[in-house]
């Protein structure tokens, strides 16, 4: 009888799991109740090998260098309807007895269906943690949207894209995620109690907002291909040069820019012990005729507050020959409200970010007016920074790399030919920010927290992205910011509810961003 479901298991030639979770992935399957469908194990593991032959399953040998060829032998063997792809490369899988039966029927009742996803429930240190997965739309662009270990395509679709890219050697899974998506049949069911059909098993470790920055090279590149093939497919690809528009200055304009040429926004809440050194490292820097404009959103009772006064005419830190420091104060943690506010007074050409905790080398406006004379399309500059952390006593120093070097991000995967699209698959183009003031006003000025699921997260990641769409991006590849790592920040190592939300927020960032791009093709939106 040709069996309903075909099941895909990688065979690692080094498990990272013990012998008995392998063990109880396999008796897992053998226990299901209903036994119409056929295990294949594929790739290079005598243990596997051992174990698939025991259990009456298929092996089949494959070199997982290449992991789109390897994936590609093992969906030749298979002559299920269904056929379920499981991502056992790291973590062991246990299935619920009802899987199979579960699988089978859910595809029958959605005969169009692409591809099918659910819910997990992960173990993790002996602690069972439900895993409740984001809904799919067109704006999951990136490889960390999380869509479980066990993806489940009909077969009719994996014959019609004709299996993955052999040329996806680290990824071919995000291969075929993205074609189901042009399809527009993607399932996802959800968990409320009990309702998961297995189980994964994973090391404890909390998420960290840079993993994309820490992939290979080689994985990066692959991952910008598939993305970029994607855009192509869904004619939301911008063509290097494609729409660049330039930003004109009148004289009189130009002169205005003489008294201050960039304005450096402060956005603090609740920050004192930070803000000195923040305010001091834009004094220090280079060129003088700018301006730092600091906006407490902790309302009148912020703390920072009376440390911001210390540095306005009357105060002990004011230096008459130093850039001025501005104040502003809001009770609303807006960020956006903070921007804009800044920005709508401010007579400068341009606007450079700093955040409360971290700080400016000495020559970072330079080097980003430097970045902006070279072209009258770029619109948007962005720097590279280095990563320090503040000890317990105080003292700010560099964290250094495995091999002992300083830790800089320099953002490389960004190009000038694909920077912007492949921008669509990654976390954030860099720091420090800047823009030229009166693009940002064509532009709508920062979001407010107005696009949905955005709390204070992603209006930066939103404007770069409008902004790339009409204009140049310049880059400066020389450190200009020190990023400073406390205790008390926010932007590494966070829990996997604040992950859902930002992702939620960029995701749909990204969605809107593919249907302007389609505008400018000159088709319709379709996503």
């Amino acid at each position: 009888m040709t069996p309903k479901l075909s099941i895909l298991l990688y065979a690692y030639p080094e498990i990272p799991y013990e012998s008995a979770a392998l063990n109880n992935m396999v008796a897992s399957l053998q226990n299901q109740y209903d036994q119409n469908f056929e295990v294949l194990f594929f790739g290079d593991n005598d243990q596997t090998r051992q174990l698939a032959d025991k259990a009456g399953y298929t092996f089949i040998p494959a070199d997982l260098d290449n992991k789109g060829k390897a994936l590609n032998s093992a969906l030749r063997r298979t002559s299920g309807e269904y056929v379920l792809i499981c991502n056992n490369a790291a973590n062991a899988l246990e299935f619920k007895r009802s899987a199979t039966r579960f699988y089978a029927m859910a595809m029958d009742r959605h005969p169009d269906t692409s591809l099918l996803y659910t819910d997990y429930d992960l173990i993790d240190k002996g602690v069972r943690k439900e895993r409740k997965l984001l809904e799919w739309h067109n704006g999951r662009l990136t490889e960390a949207w999380d869509t479980g270990y066990c993806l489940l395509f009909s077969r009719a679709f994996l014959e019609m894209v004709g299996f993955c890219d052999e040329r996806c050697r680290f990824n071919p899974l995000n291969d075929l995620r993205f074609k189901a998506m042009e399809t527009g049949r993607i399932m996802h069911i959800s968990n409320r109690f009990n309702g998961v059909p297995y189980l994964a098993y994973a090391a404890a470790q909390g998420l960290d907002v840079f993993a994309y920055l820490k992939a290979g090279k080689e994985v990066q590149i692959e991952n910008e291909e598939i993305v970029t093939g994607h855009l192509k497919r869904i004619k939301a690809y911008l063509a290097p040069g494609q729409n660049y528009h330039q930003v004109t200055y009148t004289p009189e304009e130009e002169a205005s820019f003489k008294a201050c040429i960039a304005s450096v926004v402060i956005p603090v809440f609740n920050r004192p012990e930070f803000i000195g050194p923040a305010i001091e490292s834009v004094q220090a820097q280079s060129v003088q005729n700018i301006e730092i404009v600091v906006v407490c959103n902790g309302g009148d009772d912020d703390p920072t507050i009376p440390e911001v006064r210390r540095y306005l005419p009357g105060g002990d830190k004011h230096a008459a020959h130093k850039p001025p420091v501005r104040l502003i104060i809001h009770d609303m943690n807006i960020l956006g409200l903070c921007f804009n506010d800044a920005l709508q007074s401010s007579r400068a050409k341009y606007y450079v970010q700093l955040d409360s905790d971290d700080l400016l080398f000495p020559d970072a406006v330079e080097k980003i007016l430097k970045v902006y004379d070279e072209d009258d399309r770029i619109g948007m500059v962005i720097g590279s920074y280095q990563v320090y952390e503040k000890k317990a006593d105080g003292r700010v120093e560099p964290v250094l790399t495995g091999e002992g070097k300083p830790f800089i991000v320099t953002h490389d995967e960004w190009t000038e030919e694909n920077g912007r699209n492949n921008l669509l698959r990654i976390g954030g183009a860099g720091a420090p920010r800047s823009i030229k003031i009166k693009v940002l006003k064509e532009l709508g000025w920062f979001g407010m927290n107005d696009s949905p699921y955005s709390r204070n997260y992603g209006e930066d990641y939103e404007l770069v992205n409008k902004c790339a769409e009409r204009y140049r991006i310049g880059r400066v590849w020389d450190p200009i910011y020190k990023v400073v790592r406390h205790a008390g920040g926010t932007d590494h190592m966070i829990d996997q509810v604040t992950i859902d939300v930002n992702e939620n927020a960029k995701d749909h960032m990204r969605l809107v961003a593919l249907r302007r791009r389609q505008k400018i093709n000159g088709i319709e939106p379709t996503v």
